[in-house]
């Protein structure tokens, strides 16, 4: 796929936001050379501050910056994918190039319908972590995508956190309400204990400082404990103290049922912004 000087594939992206900015990060810390990947964006700030961040070609013109790559990361937002996907056409017909997409709402046969349908794509759904290299990717492949263009998706997104890929379209709507959503939830969560800290005497800045250091700490926990979230909990709720009380009241209170109709609600919203976006 990539020229004799080197196997690393040649990656280009469309947008030089936020989210396309941290995958350049990530990829150029993990070893990427810089001046194997190339950026195009419509605002000159954007790549002003992505050259910040990384050597990297910039350009304005999306055809231009996709020009020979291998690999091309649609990171636009979904109301201008249309144009940004009639843009590489010619780049990805001539190259083979996998079409990695991290917009919501863009299914893979709206892509196919103007890219042609042998045009390896993957849709990927990631979350803001990413932003700090703590990153959680859904990814999902359609059938002309090769093992090796999957392996290349898997690395490109594993630069800023981790991956997990589904074997349907549609759970890509689960994963939005999970981990796409998810920062948020907990943001909420967090917000409602410093609250609830100031009410209880604390200081503001105390109680963040604490909630926040709690839901590090507790994350971290999880990601690196060899037993489930259950025993976790169980561990740090003794009987008849003062986290069982808080427990229960959580659970008396329908804390599980109100989770489970939320983020119903978030994956329900996907789809019809799937149907919106054609």
């Amino acid at each position: 796929m990539a020229d004799g000087h080197t196997a690393l594939p040649r990656i280009a992206f469309v947008g030089a936001g936020n989210m396309a900015s941290s995958i350049i990060g990530g990829l150029v810390e993990s070893g990427h050379p810089a001046e194997r990947i190339s950026a195009a964006d419509p605002y000159p700030d954007s790549l002003e501050r992505l050259r910040a961040i990384a050597p990297v070609a910039v350009f304005s013109d999306n055809a231009a910056a996709v020009a020979g790559a291998d690999i091309i990361i649609l990171a636009v937002k979904p109301q201008v994918m249309a144009d940004a996907v009639a843009s590489i056409a010619s780049a990805v017909q001539a190259n083979g190039a996998l079409v990695i997409s991290i917009a919501a709402g863009i299914t893979i046969a709206s892509m196919q319908a103007r890219l042609g349908p042998d045009t390896a794509i993957v849709r990927c759904m990631p979350n803001t972590p990413a932003l700090v290299g703590c990153g959680a990717s859904g990814l999902f492949a359609n059938t002309a995508t090769s093992d090796q263009q999957r392996e290349y998706a898997h690395r490109v997104l594993s630069a800023v956190g981790i991956t997990c890929w589904v074997d349907s379209e549609p759970e890509l709507d689960a994963i939005t309400a999970l981990s796409g959503s998810g920062p948020a939830y907990f943001f909420l969560l967090t917000e409602a204990m410093v609250a609830a800290g100031v009410a209880l005497g604390l200081t503001r800045e105390t109680a963040t400082r604490l909630a926040t250091q709690t839901g590090l700490g507790a994350a971290r926990m999880a990601v690196e404990s060899d037993v489930d979230l259950v025993e976790l909990r169980r561990r740090v709720t003794s009987p008849g103290g003062t986290t069982e009380r808080a427990i229960q009241s959580f659970e008396a209170d329908g804390l599980r049922d109100t989770v489970s109709r939320a983020m119903r609600a978030a994956a329900d919203r996907a789809v019809e912004m799937s149907r919106e976006m054609g």
